[in-house]
């Protein structure tokens, strides 16, 4: 693990340690946020705590043409069960986010700070979302950093209010991502749910050739 100062540039990724955990800040900035994803690394900690850095070793992705649709999804997308917009209420949905209940976190990671931080970035056009709408309830959504010159988009978080709510979301955003153009979705690390719609865990190293 290391500390590095404000104007310390992130040490290689190959020195982070087997969990992925790289370094600490003091400071979360917009300049330092996008150093960071183009590094191949992210932010993740708890409120209270100083700026944690992250690049694990595999890389969870989502390769958009192998997206899976499960058999009980499709009435759902056939019925148009809800009505998905995008970036049409991003701050609901990181508010929401950051109430989920996440097994094994104590409270949240999105903290004022990240908070603060990814407002300003949606405003710059580059933290992105999209939100899932019963009639006028919004039931679900997700964000993420969409690094377009990259053709990368970089999944945050997600939540849901209604049964596959969450889902539902997520498929439409990726369809629309691999209509622009999107080559690889960033999931971060492993989850059963992320792996039932078609991610799949590759070497850090492969993650990184697709930032280049």
């Amino acid at each position: 693990m290391y500390f590095i100062g404000p104007d310390d540039k992130f040490p290689p990724v190959e020195l982070a340690d087997e969990d992925g955990f790289l370094a600490v800040t003091r400071e979360l900035t917009i300049k330092r946020i996008l150093e960071a994803y183009h590094s191949g690394i992210f932010p993740w900690y708890s409120e209270g705590q100083p700026v944690l850095w992250w690049s694990p070793d595999p890389r969870m992705v989502l390769f958009p043409e192998k997206l899976k649709i499960s058999k009980s999804m499709r009435p759902y997308l056939n019925k148009n069960k809800f009505q998905v917009t995008f970036n049409q209420d991003f701050e609901a949905v990181i508010d929401h986010c950051g109430k989920v209940f996440r097994k094994g976190q104590d409270g949240t990671w999105i903290s004022p700070d990240i908070k603060r931080s990814y407002l300003e970035l949606h405003q710059m056009g580059i933290a992105i979302s999209a939100e899932v709408w019963d009639n006028n309830d919004l039931v679900g959504g997700l964000y993420g950093i969409y690094l377009r010159d990259k053709k990368i988009f970089c999944g945050e978080s997600m939540f849901a209010r209604a049964s596959n709510a969450s889902k539902f979301g997520l498929i439409k955003m990726v369809q629309k991502l691999q209509n622009e153009g999107v080559r690889l979705i960033d999931c971060q690390v492993y989850t059963d749910h992320l792996s039932s719609l078609g991610a799949e865990e590759i070497p850090r190293e492969e993650f990184l050739e697709y930032l280049k």
